[in-house]
């Protein structure tokens, strides 16, 4: 069967009160509500910078920004793909009871955190007010890039979730894998006090690298990123998008016999 304009526009509402649903829960019976979306990456961001300022001592300047910029973007891969892992399963009472575009449930966690991390961005930008850098023109490729991100979750969470139906391992594996590939991601370190070798080669591979370092360039050092790194960041996205698609549309008539 065709998809039709009709089915867009209902998927879309679907979508749209699965994500303010999700947006009223997190929220309801905390005191301080959306604010902790701007305190806890605050919050965590001094924890770390004490931490990897004063302990093992890294020089990089405006550490404070460095950190919170890398941290708040790599959460947002973290968050999102934790939730979209799960997002079918979570919704099998929905999906034994109606007939729904299952695509539209890993799709929903990512754009919930999209959501989040706008408010997130307001502690980004409060700590680069206190150490006065104001961003450039730049700054207006910052939706180019969170399109390219939010292809790369999308992705990577239309291929959990799928997987996950049928192999539940999926679900622990995914937290470890997640863990390696933030200590692997020069979140709160820099590569410039890295002999060249194999860790910065294997890096030209890690796609968050990629996006860390484009969002560094547009806010805190005021580059313009290159038409190469706009080409990969474009690539991961399309990859992760097309393989996560792929999968999931080969597996999704079978979820209602597994969850």
């Amino acid at each position: 069967m065709a998809y039709t304009r009709e089915n867009l526009k209902k998927d879309f509402f679907i979508l749209q009160m699965l994500v303010s649903k999700d947006f009223k829960l997190k929220y309801r019976r905390s005191f301080l509500g959306v604010v902790w979306s701007i305190l806890n990456p605050l919050l965590m961001m001094m924890v770390m910078a004490f931490v990897f300022s004063n302990i093992f001592r890294f020089e990089i300047a405006d550490y404070p920004v460095y950190l919170i910029i890398g941290l708040t973007l790599f959460s947002l891969l973290t968050v999102s793909t934790n939730s979209g892992v799960l997002s079918i399963i979570n919704a099998a009472p929905l999906i034994k009871k109606i007939r729904v575009n299952k695509l539209i449930f890993p799709v929903q966690t990512v754009m919930f955190e999209l959501v989040n991390y706008a408010l997130s961005l307001v502690a980004v930008v409060l700590v680069m007010l206190y150490y006065q850098i104001i961003p450039t023109a730049n700054i207006f490729l910052l939706p180019l890039l969170l399109l390219y991100l939010l292809m790369f979750c999308i992705g990577l969470s239309l291929l959990l979730s799928a997987l996950a139906v049928f192999f539940r391992d999926i679900i622990y594996l995914w937290g470890v894998v997640i863990l390696a590939w933030t200590y692997a991601t020069p979140i709160f370190y820099s590569l410039d006090g890295i002999e060249p070798g194999m860790l910065t080669k294997v890096m030209n591979f890690n796609p968050m690298f990629h996006y860390v370092t484009y969002m560094r360039e547009i806010l805190l050092w005021g580059i313009t990123p290159s038409i190469e790194t706009n080409l990969i960041c474009l690539g991961s996205g399309l990859a992760s998008l097309a393989l996560g698609v792929f999968v999931f549309k080969k597996l999704e008539r079978k979820f209602i016999l597994h969850v």
